[in-house]
């Protein structure tokens, strides 16, 4: 069994890369799970994860002709399988974002769920790649204009590449009033319930300058409570890991529209 979500927001700030890996965690108390961090062009997750000064990373697996197995760059940390990437401008340059394609295909054959951490911008093939591969996006939103806007964005790429929505994530909250307003109307908008409400919390800030992830870090933070909460409410719908295989690496990947 397996499946594939890309976590994305269409805006940088809003806590993605700490959803995701809270996420992961919350989800591994009952799966097997595998976190890649898709942004191959500002790539943070090994910062959160305590992997600054690993060797091997997505990026020298999107080369050309990659001469590494994908296992080299999947590190067992926190009962999670994470793929980071790298940070270096070489790296990125390197990169071809299609080989993602394959990379995911072979993650798919040894894991139950597969978290993606989507790129915030979506002006790219290498942003929008993360979604096509998905089985659905769950997005992440602070509860202001701007985020809602670009959440808004993700949600009608994804519908445009026939990408699921699994629902979505409020974080950074301080107003549970706005949260409120859109909870009213997640359904048509995106696809999805509201998954759970996180709170604006400092020990995010203090995990993430430890090197640690949240529920490591603070497992008894509100804030850590709350991706638990919207970890019990996605809901995983598992595939056939050989057909998912079979359809990531012949997954089309379309230019932006």
């Amino acid at each position: 069994m397996v499946e594939a979500f890309a976590v994305a927001s269409g805006k940088g700030g809003t806590g993605k890369t700490t959803s995701v890996l809270a996420l992961g965690m919350a989800l591994a108390e009952e799966y097997d799970v595998t976190v890649v961090d898709a942004d191959t062009g500002m790539a943070n997750l090994l910062f959160h994860a305590g992997l600054a000064d690993v060797d091997t990373t997505l990026h020298d697996l999107l080369v050309e002709d990659p001469e590494l197995p994908v296992e080299d760059a999947v590190y067992e940390r926190h009962g999670l399988s994470v793929v980071p990437c790298g940070t270096s401008l070489a790296g990125f340059s390197a990169a071809h974002p299609e080989r993602l394609r394959d990379v995911v295909a072979e993650l798919a054959d040894d894991t139950d769920v597969i978290l993606l951490d989507s790129p915030a911008a979506l002006g790219s093939k290498s942003a929008v790649l993360p979604i096509v591969l998905a089985d659905r996006t769950i997005t992440v939103l602070q509860p202001t204009v701007p985020a809602l806007s670009d959440g808004l964005k993700v949600r009608e790429y994804a519908r445009s590449y026939g990408t699921e929505g699994a629902g979505v994530l409020f974080n950074r909250v301080t107003d549970d009033r706005a949260v409120e307003r859109v909870s009213a109307s997640s359904d048509r908008y995106f696809d999805g319930p509201v998954l759970g409400v996180v709170p604006e919390s400092e020990a995010v800030r203090a995990a993430r300058e430890a090197g640690k992830p949240l529920l490591a870090h603070a497992p008894d933070s509100s804030a850590a409570s709350a991706y638990r909460e919207a970890a019990r409410t996605l809901t995983v719908e598992a595939g056939d890991p050989g057909a998912v295989a079979d359809r990531f690496a012949s997954a089309v990947v379309p230019d932006p529209p």
